[in-house]
This record gives C-alpha cells, structure tokens and sequence, in this order.
C-alpha cells in the first residue's frame, strides 16, 4: 500500500558544492529536489569579498542544466582581514545571505580561518548593525581538547562568550552534534538557531568505527555517541522552529576519502530527502517534516517558503539510488544509511 506525503519543496541552509568539473558534476544532484541553498565558501582560495562571491554565483549557475531552477545563497568566509565595509555592501546588494565564521584548522579548507575572534569583532559589529547573520562552525582547534569534546567547548568558551558581548548578533550554529549544542540553541536567549545535517540524525560513532574504519562516515564535526543522535532526532522532529535542515552534503572524490589521511565530508544530496522521511517515521512525526526541511529555514533568513511542492511516497521496493556519482573530478561516495529506503520521490 503506497503511502504519501506532500511539502513545499525544501531548501539546503549549509552546502558544500566545491568548483569546476566537481560543482558541474555535483549541483544536478540538489538541484532536483532543493530550490535554494546556502553555498559554503571555503574554495581554494576562499570566497572572501563581494566580487569573490558574485564569480562563484555565476559559476554556479553557468553549471546548472538546462531546465532546473535552482537559486544559490552565496556567503563569505570571515577572515581577520575581512573588510566591514566589503562585506556591508555585498549585502546591500543582495548577494550575500550570510556570512561564515571558520576556526582556523577546524575542517576542510578552513586554514584562513579566524585564530583571534577580537580580530574580527568590528565586522561582526557591523553584521549586527545590518542584521547580517553568522554562520558558524562550532569546534575549537586547540590540541588539548578532545575532538569528541570540541562542540561543547566552543560552546561554553567561544559562542556564549560572543553573544553576551554582542546580543544582536544573529547566529546560526551549523551542523550541531551534540545534545549540548541542541540545550543551547533551545534555551539560549536572544536571536539563535542552528542546522542539523541528514548523516547526523542516521548515524553516530559506532557506524564509523565498530567493525572497522568506514571513512564516508568520517565528517567533520565528526559524529558523536548514540546519545547525541538520539537528542538530535528529537530536536529535528520536534517542530521547533530554531532548528532546520542544513545538509553540510561535502563531496570529495573516492582517492581523496579512501586514503591515509582521508578528507571530512558525506556526500548526501541525492538521497536526503528519502533518508529524512525515514527518521521523522521512525519518530512519529512525518507531520513536522515539511517545517523542518521547507519553513523553519526561510523564516530564519527571512524568505517566502517556496511556493512550488515536493511528493514522496513510501512504497514496497526500496529506493534503486546509486552507490556513486561520477563527476568529472572522479567518482563520488554517496551516504549509505545502511539499510533500505522505502521513501522515494515521485514528483
């Protein structure tokens, strides 16, 4: 017995579509079923002022075929050199949704990052004048903290610390993976929310590690223990609006993740969608899918939803996705969440 469900047609809030043969091989992939997403900057070299973010954009749509609409949300990578009046006019313009904060070290590309957040604190001002939000990725990088602990850290030492300093500021926490950023981005007063990625909701530690080293589950921030996921799917499925979808689909070719010092990043555009009504069924709550992956997000960055929908149905033979996708920088893994989907797509 076939079961349904239709949505507004969702939307990314963090996504990682790289450049050239990579972003041409990989874009189809969201395009197909996400209207819009916020584009992560972190290129070699980054995406650092207006006139980066305006090339990269017509890169982007120079790439999409024929025949899909797809609308890319272009950030810029803070830097201690980021000019406030740069990054000010950029979104004046329109071209700029967001801006990404980056610890320096903390993940791919990531090594023109922010080493001294007082460095940047007049652009984070002039962010809060504007009502420019920040995207951050939540770790610190320093050797003496435990990369299992590095959320929670950053929470109590850099983020809480920011926001009293600067309550204006409009913040969103990406890719949270602990129960500790989910009590925060709950309770924390003032202007807070965060993303949540597919992989994190279907995984935890022991998939990546137990039974061998799987290195397409090793992302970054790396998956926690079964208790933070549990406390993620709640939050995901529990109709909150500060929380939303933000996929943080990174793909890196199969050389670069299957070697000695394997690149962090899932790849999981192509099948999120099916994976997400299977955890919210699993939850109980396929009636707070559509907030989660379609209304939560553009209330936060203060856009219409999408007027256009998205059907999927839940069928008897599980969903025939590809194991990879072949791009012109060479093949990439897509996330396995290691058992059937039953969720497909239809229209």
């Amino acid at each position: 017995m076939t079961e349904t469900l239709t949505m507004r047609r969702p939307d990314d809030w963090h996504l990682h579509l790289r450049d050239g043969a990579m972003l041409a091989g990989v874009l189809p992939e969201t395009a197909r079923h996400f209207a819009r997403a916020i584009i992560m900057p972190n290129l070699v070299p980054p995406v650092v002022t207006g006139g980066d973010a305006r090339a990269y954009r017509d890169r982007i749509l120079a790439a999409l075929p024929d025949g899909m609409a797809f609308e890319p949300l272009m950030t810029l990578y803070l830097t201690e050199t980021t000019e406030p009046a740069d990054m000010a006019a950029a979104h004046a313009e329109g071209l700029v949704t967001a801006v990404k904060l980056y610890p320096a070290g903390a993940t791919t590309n990531s090594a023109s990052g922010v080493r001294d957040l007082s460095r940047v604190m007049p652009v984070l001002e002039k962010m809060a004048e504007i009502g420019l939000p920040l995207c951050i990725h939540g770790e610190v990088t320093t050797p003496e903290v435990d990369i299992f602990d590095r959320e929670k850290v950053f929470l109590d030492t850099v983020l809480d610390p920011l926001r009293r300093s600067l309550p204006e500021l409009k913040v969103t926490l990406e890719h949270i993976t602990t129960s500790d950023g989910i009590s925060y981005v709950s309770n924390a007063p003032g202007d807070i929310a965060g993303t949540i990625t597919t992989h994190h909701l279907m995984i935890n530690r022991n998939h990546m590690l137990v039974g061998g080293i799987r290195p397409h589950y090793y992302c970054l921030p790396v998956a926690k223990r079964s208790t933070h996921q549990i406390a993620l799917r709640k939050a995901a499925t529990s109709g909150n609006p500060r929380f939303f979808l933000g996929t943080d689909s990174a793909p890196h070719t199969d050389e670069t993740k299957e070697s000695a010092c394997g690149c962090a990043g899932v790849f999981s555009a192509t099948n999120t969608l099916s994976c997400l009504a299977h955890v919210f069924e699993e939850e109980g709550a396929l009636d707070k899918l559509e907030g989660f992956a379609s209304l939560h997000g553009p209330a936060r960055y203060r856009r219409p939803p999408n007027d256009d929908r998205i059907t999927l149905a839940k069928r008897a033979a599980p969903t025939d996705y590809p194991a990879k996708i072949d791009t012109g920088a060479g093949p990439v893994t897509l996330f396995d969440p290691g058992h059937p989907l039953y969720w497909h797509v239809i229209a």
